[in-house]
């Protein structure tokens, strides 16, 4: 059981990773923005070579994470009962004011 979770793990860190590489190398600023990240961390994963992504995903820790725990933000965003286009706009507005991550 434990292997089955290490991998599903590993492979949602490869994603993420590559995922936001590839946002960030199409627009930086909303890549930025949609990430949760500061510029630190975007040059990071921006600069990253595939064996260091490959290194990067393979680690037992999940590398992305919920940036927020605003319960309004996510009863904006799982909410199918609203408008799906305002509820969205609310969320992204909402998501926008919360902190970014930064290399320690």
């Amino acid at each position: 059981m434990a292997a089955n979770i290490n991998d599903e793990i590993r492979d949602l860190n490869l994603a993420y990773l590559m995922l936001a590489q590839q946002m960030l190398n199409a627009d930086r600023e909303a890549a930025m923005m949609k990430l949760g990240v500061g510029s630190d961390v975007a040059d990071l994963i921006s600069n990253l070579a595939p064996g260091q992504i490959l290194r990067m995903a393979a680690c037992d820790m999940l590398l992305c994470q919920f940036r927020f725990d605003d319960v309004l933000l996510l009863n904006l965003l799982s909410n199918h009962d609203r408008d799906n286009q305002a509820a969205r706009i609310h969320a992204t507005i909402l998501a926008a004011a919360q902190p970014v991550g930064h290399l320690a």
